[in-house]
Formats: structure tokens, C-alpha cells, sequence
């Protein structure tokens, strides 16, 4: 029998009963994204001692809070998709997401705004989603039926059969492509909702969620339209407290568990020895030895600067030449002095043009003086995201990353002056004497705060030839006991991507030995 190691806190008193060689084995995760912090529970509640390490203030990644003058502002993901995700993490240790995370539904889900001042209202029941369907283009509601089915299909293989296993055989790919052949996934999302819908409104609203995991629609592979039947499935939530309430209720969770954290400490390399990791070493020199590594850095940055080139196998080195970037991010986050009430919690506010604009960011590499954005008014539905009367704004738009050469220190205030008076002449009016505590996020900000090569907003772009076995592998390419998770990697982008990514991971790592809660210790009870 192995090493017993008992603990108590307040849900419960735990052993961990290790491998029948006793050794307690040793696991660093680099990187404290969700897909990092998924990793890191599931591999403690396989018995191993693990350390979760992140260049960053707070945990989350991207999903960063900040605060300003009594506002409050996410930095990362906005809505949460796929809540079963977070609660298998929590019933890895008998307890339950629920209880310390209160979700509501969010209706609509999106409200478009298009050029022209009309709206469109997704998201609710069927029903309301129909009736505002045909409000545009009565025609279009069947055409949503037939989106709707074949989304179902493609959910059921890509996500429900495929999100969660490895894609680093390449036998593993061949033995899906009849598959995705029927599902016809050689098509882009825009091909395929062209196929159902004839409105260019509709069209435009039903092909763009690509961009919420970096990919433009016109070539993402359709494999991503997944998400309307996921949409529907699961429902579209927001956390009350925002990503950061859950991000804290997932550190808490590790803490209770005895996953260390060591935030504001940067990774320099990782230790190859005879083709596998043994550590790492920080900035600074100071080195720590590992059993296994998970990265949750981009992947780009791990092959690129991370792992020596020696180490490389020869699919990472043609993967990380033939990158294709998603695109930056221009991130705008500012209060006001008084409320908006008739502006929904999300609204997808669109410019003048699409295809030309999306070929401005993605290939041209134009920042143009029109532009689409993503609001989020979180104070919406939670008013402790600001002052009493007041809002907190978060405006996303997409622009190119940083291999079109943008000087930010000019363009940036530039870009939010446009960006405020194209509000205020719209949905936001008077907003120029209102704002408050303003601040933003450029490309540049993305490249050194995460190390994402090129400031891309989310790692390599969703294209089919960087999708499945030709994305990077969640198995280390070239080095043993090296594993990735996160939106480079596959599945995905997105949080029900990464932290799929983490149950592939999950699956490759045998256990080292069994955590079980043993009972509720009658003093605790008592307290």
C-alpha cells in the first residue's frame, strides 16, 4: 500500500492514498488561465502534489478583475455557456459549483444592433427567438430550424464526442474524417448559415460567433457552429459577481485542496533532459523539479521561446512556421455618472461593413476608421459593478494583431475617441460628459501580460488547418511529461474550449493515487 496523507477542512476530512510505491509525485502547471486551473484540480484529485505558477497579479489569465474608482470591470469571458463544465471540477471533491457561484440566465442573450438602428434580440425560448426572426425575414424561421438541427449534429460529434479526447495520433484524425465530411466541415460558418438563412441582417448575426473564440467567419471552419445548438442547449448565464466571482470560488476551491499558487513569477524555460521535461527554470535563475508539466501558456510561446529547438518534434516546428493568428484585441473600460437602462447586458453593435472589414483586420492588416464592438453591461443585471445610478462598460473591438505593425501609444487614444463618439452618436447618448475612469487594452498589452505572440487575442486562429490533429497537440510535441492546455491547443478558444482542453489532458495522465472524502468531522460540524 502507498503513502496515506490525511487533511481536514471545513466540507470534510480527505486521504490520499498514493501509488504503492509511496513516492509523492510532483506536477507544475504553467500558466493560471482556466484551462490551467482546471488542470491543476484534476490532476490534485488524482494525488498529485501540484503548483500552479502565473506571470500575473491575480488568478484567471485573461479573465484578470480590475477596479477603478468603484467600478468594476472582467477582464476575460463575459458569459458562461457550458456551467456543467465547472461543476464536475467542484464534484471532482464532493462538493458543488452551485454553492458558491450564483448563475442567472441571461434574456436576450445578444442584442444586435445593426448599422441602420435596427436591432435584433437573440436568445430566450424558441418562441421569442422565432418571433424576432420574423421580424426580419419571416422566411428565415425555417431556415433557423434547419441551422438549429444541423448545429445539433455537428454538437454531438465535436463537442459530445470529440471535445475531450486526444487528437495527437494522427489515426485518431483519419477515423473522424467520414464524419465531418457528412457534417460537411470543410465549410466555413458563414457557408453554412448562407446555406439556411437569406437575410444579410441574419446572416451576419448567425455567422458571428466565430469571432468570440478569434476565428473570422468567412473561414473558420464550420465544425465552430456548434455553439447555437450549444447556446440553446445549456442556455446563456452570467455569474453574479462577474468571471472574477468565479475565478475566486476556484482558487478558493484549490486552496481547500492543497494546490500551491505562485502568481507573479514568470517561467524562462523548461528543463529537457534525454527528450523529457524535468522543470523549469524562472526568471531570476531559481529552478524547480517536476514529475510533469502542463502549460497553459500559447502554445507559441512554449515551442517558441520555451523549449529549445532541439527539443522540438518536427509537426510543433511546421506548426509554429505556418501560424495563422487570431486577431488583437482593442480593449475599451470605463464607467459612467449615470445609468443606461435601455441597453441590454450584451449588445453586439455592428459597423457599416463585414466581409471587407474582417479582411481589413485579418489579412490587410488595416486598423480602418469603422469598426464593429461587443459591449458588456454587466451593471445590467448586477448593480455591484458600479457607484448606485451609475454603469460599468467593458467594449470590445476586434483590430489587427501586432504583425501589422500598429503604433499603439498613437493609435489607441485615437481608437477610443472614435469609439466613444460613434456611442454617444448611437446607443450611448451624452456619453463624452458622462464617462469616467476610462481605460483600455491594446495588442501590445495581450503580448506582455500573457506572452501571446503577436498580441492575438486568442492564440492561433480557428481555421480548419489548425483544427483537430493539425492544431497543437495536448500532448508535448517532442517532449515526454509535457502536456498543453488552453485556447491554442485543442479543442479551442473559449471557456467550455479550455477547460475541454484540461479533460483531455486529464485523460493522457494516469492517476498517481485516490483522494476520498471520508466524512464531515463532527467538531466541524459543530463550529
Amino acid at each position: 500500500m502507498g503513502r496515506v496523507i490525511y487533511s481536514k477542512n471545513s466540507h470534510g476530512i480527505y486521504v490520499t492514498v498514493s501509488d504503492p510505491q509511496g513516492a509523492v509525485k510532483r506536477a507544475l502547471v504553467l500558466g493560471a488561465g482556466y484551462g490551467g486551473i482546471a488542470s491543476a484540480l484534476r490532476l490534485c484529485a488524482k494525488g498529485y502534489k501540484v503548483t500552479l505558477i502565473d506571470r500575473c497579479a491575480e488568478l484567471g489569465g485573461r479573465a484578470q478583475v480590475y477596479e477603478r474608482n468603484g467600478y468594476r470591470h472582467d477582464a476575460g469571458p463575459t458569459v458562461i455557456t457550458a456551467p456543467f463544465l465547472f461543476e464536475e471540477l467542484f464534484a471532482l471533491f464532493g462538493e458543488r459549483f452551485s454553492d458558491y457561484v450564483k448563475l442567472v440566465p441571461m434574456t436576450p442573450w445578444y442584442r444586435f444592433r445593426f448599422n441602420d438602428g435596427t436591432t435584433f434580440d437573440y436568445g430566450g425560448t424558441l418562441e421569442k427567438t422565432l418571433r424576432e426572426i420574423g421580424r426580419i425575414e419571416p422566411g428565415d424561421r425555417e431556415g433557423y430550424l434547419s441551422l438549429l438541427a444541423h448545429s445539433k449534429r455537428i454538437y454531438d460529434v465535436g463537442f459530445g464526442e470529440l471535445s475531450a479526447v486526444p487528437f495527437h495520433r494522427l489515426t485518431t484524425m483519419l477515423r473522424q474524417v467520414p464524419k465531418l465530411l457528412r457534417l460537411r466541415n470543410h465549410e466555413t460558418v458563414w457557408q453554412m448559415v448562407c446555406r439556411h438563412l437569406s437575410s444579410p441582417k441574419l446572416r451576419q448575426a448567425f455567422s458571428i460567433q466565430p469571432l468570440l473564440v478569434g476565428g473570422n467567419p468567412f473561414e473558420t471552419t464550420s465544425i465552430y457552429s456548434l455553439i447555437h445548438y450549444l447556446e440553446r442547449a445549456h442556455g446563456v448565464h452570467f455569474a453574479m459577481g462577474g468571471t472574477g466571482a468565479i475565478t475566486s470560488a476556484l482558487g478558493n476551491l484549490m486552496e481547500r485542496h492543497g494546490v500551491t499558487t505562485r502568481l507573479q513569477t514568470t517561467v524562462e524555460r523548461i528543463l529537457v533532459e534525454k527528450g523529457e521535461a524535468k522543470g523549469v527554470v524562472l526568471e531570476g535563475g531559481e529552478m524547480l523539479a517536476s514529475d510533469l508539466i502542463v502549460s497553459n501558456a500559447d502554445p507559441t510561446h512554449l515551442y517558441g521561446k520555451m523549449i529549445k529547438p532541439s527539443a522540438r518534434q518536427l509537426s510543433a516546428r511546421v506548426k509554429l512556421a505556418g501560424a495563422q493568428y487570431s486577431m488583437g484585441l482593442f480593449v475599451l473600460y470605463f464607467g459612467t455618472t449615470r445609468s443606461y437602462p435601455d441597453v441590454a447586458h450584451h449588445t453586439i453593435w455592428l459597423g457599416p461593413r463585414y466581409e471587407e472589414l474582417l479582411n481589413d483586420i485579418f489579412h490587410r492588416k488595416l486598423l480602418t476608421e469603422d469598426f464593429s464592438l461587443y459591449l458588456h453591461r454587466p451593471t445590467a443585471t448586477d448593480p455591484s459593478f458600479a457607484p448606485p445610478g451609475c454603469d460599468s462598460f467593458y467594449i470590445l473591438c476586434p483590430v489587427p494583431n501586432l504583425q501589422a505593425g500598429i503604433d499603439w501609444e498613437k493609435e489607441g487614444p485615437r481608437l477610443r475617441d472614435r469609439i466613444v463618439k460613434a456611442l454617444e452618436e448611437t446607443i450611448l447618448p451624452g456619453l463624452s460628459s458622462v464617462i469616467t475612469a476610462d481605460f483600455f487594452k491594446t495588442p501590445e498589452d495581450f503580448k506582455n501580460d500573457y506572452l501571446s505572440n503577436y498580441g492575438a487575442g486568442f492564440s492561433i486562429a480557428p481555421i480548419f488547418r489548425q483544427s483537430a490533429w493539425f492544431r497543437f497537440h495536448n500532448k508535448g510535441e517532442g517532449v515526454r511529461n509535457l502536456y498543453l492546455t488552453g485556447a491554442g491547443t485543442h479543442p479551442g478558444a473559449g471557456l467550455p474550449g479550455v477547460l475541454c482542453s484540461a479533460k483531455v489532458v486529464d485523460s493522457m495522465i494516469p492517476p498517481h493515487g485516490v483522494r476520498l472524502r471520508l466524512g464531515i468531522d463532527p467538531a466541524l460540524r459543530l463550529s
